[in-house]
Protein backbone atom coordinates (compact mmCIF):
# COMPACT_ATOMS: atom_id res chain seq x y z
CA UNK A 1 0.00 0.00 0.00
CA UNK A 2 1.51 3.34 -1.03
CA UNK A 3 1.46 6.68 0.78
CA UNK A 4 -1.60 7.95 -1.11
CA UNK A 5 -3.60 4.84 -0.14
CA UNK A 6 -2.70 5.40 3.50
CA UNK A 7 -3.91 8.98 3.50
CA UNK A 8 -7.03 8.12 1.53
CA UNK A 9 -7.85 5.66 4.31
CA UNK A 10 -7.11 8.26 7.00
CA UNK A 11 -9.25 10.83 5.18
CA UNK A 12 -12.23 8.47 5.37
CA UNK A 13 -12.29 9.25 9.09
CA UNK A 14 -13.19 12.84 8.34
CA UNK A 15 -15.64 12.46 5.48
CA UNK A 16 -17.65 15.71 5.73
CA UNK A 17 -21.25 16.04 4.57
CA UNK A 18 -21.48 17.38 1.06
CA UNK A 19 -22.72 20.95 0.76
CA UNK A 20 -24.95 19.84 -2.10
CA UNK A 21 -27.28 18.58 0.65
CA UNK A 22 -27.98 22.22 1.50
CA UNK A 23 -28.02 23.67 -1.98
CA UNK A 24 -29.28 22.13 -5.20
CA UNK A 25 -26.93 20.25 -7.51
CA UNK A 26 -27.46 22.89 -10.21
CA UNK A 27 -26.83 25.78 -7.86
CA UNK A 28 -23.93 28.07 -8.82
CA UNK A 29 -22.47 27.83 -5.31
CA UNK A 30 -22.36 24.03 -5.48
CA UNK A 31 -20.53 24.22 -8.84
CA UNK A 32 -17.99 26.68 -7.43
CA UNK A 33 -17.39 24.47 -4.43
CA UNK A 34 -16.89 21.44 -6.68
CA UNK A 35 -14.42 23.39 -8.86
CA UNK A 36 -12.54 24.55 -5.77
CA UNK A 37 -12.33 21.00 -4.39
CA UNK A 38 -11.06 19.78 -7.74
CA UNK A 39 -8.38 22.50 -7.71
CA UNK A 40 -7.35 21.57 -4.16
CA UNK A 41 -6.99 17.91 -5.17
CA UNK A 42 -4.66 18.94 -8.00
CA UNK A 43 -2.18 20.52 -5.58
CA UNK A 44 0.87 18.55 -4.52
CA UNK A 45 0.54 18.04 -0.77
CA UNK A 46 3.08 17.05 1.85
CA UNK A 47 1.89 14.71 4.56
CA UNK A 48 3.57 12.87 7.41
CA UNK A 49 5.66 10.12 5.84
CA UNK A 50 4.30 6.62 6.68
CA UNK A 51 7.84 5.22 6.50
CA UNK A 52 9.05 7.55 9.29
CA UNK A 53 8.75 6.55 12.91
CA UNK A 54 6.23 8.73 14.74
CA UNK A 55 4.88 8.53 18.26
CA UNK A 56 1.32 9.64 17.60
CA UNK A 57 -1.16 11.42 19.86
CA UNK A 58 -4.72 11.46 18.52
CA UNK A 59 -6.84 14.42 19.61
CA UNK A 60 -10.62 14.08 19.47
CA UNK A 61 -13.12 16.81 20.26
CA UNK A 62 -16.17 14.75 21.14
CA UNK A 63 -19.71 16.07 21.29
CA UNK A 64 -21.67 13.59 23.37
CA UNK A 65 -25.04 14.53 21.86
CA UNK A 66 -24.17 12.92 18.53
CA UNK A 67 -27.03 10.97 16.96
CA UNK A 68 -24.78 8.01 16.16
CA UNK A 69 -24.68 5.20 18.69
CA UNK A 70 -21.19 4.38 20.01
CA UNK A 71 -19.79 7.25 17.95
CA UNK A 72 -16.67 7.68 20.08
CA UNK A 73 -15.80 3.96 20.04
CA UNK A 74 -16.26 3.79 16.28
CA UNK A 75 -14.24 6.97 15.75
CA UNK A 76 -11.36 5.61 17.82
CA UNK A 77 -11.51 2.31 15.92
CA UNK A 78 -11.25 4.19 12.61
CA UNK A 79 -8.05 5.84 13.84
CA UNK A 80 -6.63 2.52 15.06
CA UNK A 81 -7.44 0.86 11.71
CA UNK A 82 -5.89 3.73 9.75
CA UNK A 83 -2.76 3.79 11.92
CA UNK A 84 -2.33 0.04 11.45
CA UNK A 85 -1.52 0.84 7.82
CA UNK A 86 1.57 2.69 9.07
CA UNK A 87 3.57 0.03 10.97
CA UNK A 88 6.22 2.56 12.03
CA UNK A 89 3.65 4.85 13.63
CA UNK A 90 3.16 4.14 17.32
CA UNK A 91 -0.12 5.21 18.91
CA UNK A 92 0.74 6.74 22.27
CA UNK A 93 -2.79 7.62 23.38
CA UNK A 94 -6.12 9.20 22.58
CA UNK A 95 -6.70 12.65 24.06
CA UNK A 96 -10.42 13.36 24.23
CA UNK A 97 -12.21 16.54 25.24
CA UNK A 98 -15.98 16.84 25.27
CA UNK A 99 -17.83 19.78 23.80
CA UNK A 100 -19.66 20.93 20.69
CA UNK A 101 -17.43 23.94 20.02
CA UNK A 102 -13.71 24.50 19.69
CA UNK A 103 -12.05 24.60 23.09
CA UNK A 104 -10.36 27.34 25.00
CA UNK A 105 -7.02 26.21 26.36
CA UNK A 106 -8.22 26.49 29.95
CA UNK A 107 -11.33 24.38 29.26
CA UNK A 108 -9.63 21.59 27.29
CA UNK A 109 -7.73 19.41 29.78
CA UNK A 110 -6.99 16.64 27.26
CA UNK A 111 -5.57 19.11 24.70
CA UNK A 112 -3.46 20.70 27.44
CA UNK A 113 -2.20 17.24 28.47
CA UNK A 114 -1.38 16.42 24.84
CA UNK A 115 0.67 19.61 24.52
CA UNK A 116 2.48 18.83 27.78
CA UNK A 117 3.29 15.33 26.50
CA UNK A 118 4.65 16.93 23.31
CA UNK A 119 6.88 19.28 25.29
CA UNK A 120 7.99 16.33 27.47
CA UNK A 121 9.21 14.52 24.34
CA UNK A 122 6.56 11.77 24.29
CA UNK A 123 4.81 12.74 21.03
CA UNK A 124 6.19 13.40 17.53
CA UNK A 125 2.93 13.83 15.62
CA UNK A 126 -0.57 14.97 16.51
CA UNK A 127 -3.46 13.69 14.41
CA UNK A 128 -6.83 15.40 14.69
CA UNK A 129 -9.87 15.45 12.47
CA UNK A 130 -10.14 19.18 11.81
CA UNK A 131 -8.78 22.58 12.72
CA UNK A 132 -11.95 23.63 14.55
CA UNK A 133 -11.42 20.76 17.02
CA UNK A 134 -8.41 22.66 18.33
CA UNK A 135 -9.22 26.37 18.04
CA UNK A 136 -11.30 28.88 16.15
CA UNK A 137 -8.63 31.53 16.71
CA UNK A 138 -6.10 31.46 13.85
CA UNK A 139 -3.44 33.38 15.79
CA UNK A 140 -3.67 31.00 18.76
CA UNK A 141 -3.47 27.97 16.50
CA UNK A 142 -0.52 29.41 14.57
CA UNK A 143 1.34 30.13 17.80
CA UNK A 144 0.81 26.58 19.06
CA UNK A 145 2.02 25.11 15.76
CA UNK A 146 5.12 27.33 15.89
CA UNK A 147 5.91 26.33 19.47
CA UNK A 148 5.61 22.66 18.52
CA UNK A 149 7.75 23.11 15.39
CA UNK A 150 10.44 24.90 17.43
CA UNK A 151 11.07 21.95 19.73
CA UNK A 152 14.41 20.13 19.69
CA UNK A 153 12.63 17.39 17.74
CA UNK A 154 9.96 19.31 15.78
CA UNK A 155 6.41 18.12 16.35
CA UNK A 156 3.88 18.29 13.54
CA UNK A 157 0.10 18.44 13.52
CA UNK A 158 -1.86 16.78 10.74
CA UNK A 159 -5.43 18.05 10.26
CA UNK A 160 -7.20 15.30 8.35
CA UNK A 161 -10.24 17.15 6.96
CA UNK A 162 -8.19 20.06 5.65
CA UNK A 163 -5.23 17.85 4.62
CA UNK A 164 -2.79 20.21 6.35
CA UNK A 165 0.55 19.07 7.78
CA UNK A 166 2.18 21.85 9.79
CA UNK A 167 5.74 20.63 9.11
CA UNK A 168 5.32 20.68 5.32
CA UNK A 169 8.17 22.55 3.62
CA UNK A 170 5.84 25.22 2.25
CA UNK A 171 4.86 26.20 5.82
CA UNK A 172 8.41 26.54 7.13
CA UNK A 173 8.72 30.20 6.11
CA UNK A 174 5.45 31.01 7.87
CA UNK A 175 6.61 29.19 11.00
CA UNK A 176 9.63 31.55 11.18
CA UNK A 177 7.60 34.73 10.62
CA UNK A 178 7.79 37.19 13.53
CA UNK A 179 4.35 38.81 13.23
CA UNK A 180 2.88 36.29 15.67
CA UNK A 181 5.41 36.96 18.43
CA UNK A 182 4.11 38.58 21.62
CA UNK A 183 6.34 41.65 21.55
CA UNK A 184 8.36 43.60 18.98
CA UNK A 185 11.70 42.90 20.70
CA UNK A 186 11.50 39.17 19.95
CA UNK A 187 13.91 38.04 17.24
CA UNK A 188 14.18 34.88 15.16
CA UNK A 189 17.31 32.88 15.90
CA UNK A 190 19.34 31.74 12.92
CA UNK A 191 19.09 28.07 12.10
CA UNK A 192 22.85 27.90 12.57
CA UNK A 193 24.58 27.30 14.83
CA UNK A 194 22.35 24.51 16.05
CA UNK A 195 23.58 24.88 19.65
CA UNK A 196 22.20 28.41 19.85
CA UNK A 197 18.78 27.39 18.60
CA UNK A 198 18.60 24.50 21.07
CA UNK A 199 19.27 26.85 23.98
CA UNK A 200 15.95 28.54 23.28
CA UNK A 201 14.19 25.28 24.20
CA UNK A 202 15.86 24.91 27.61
Amino acid sequence: MDELDVFNKISEIAEAPQLSVFCGEDDALARKIAEHRSWLRSLSRERPNPSNHYRVGVYIRYYNQTKYKDYLSNHKKQFVDALSLCPRWELVDFYIDEGSTAPNMESAPAWSQLLQDCFDGKIDLILTQKISNVSRKPRELALICRLLAAQRHPIGVYFISEDIFTLASYYMEDLRDTYMFPSPDWVVLDDEPQEVRLLSND
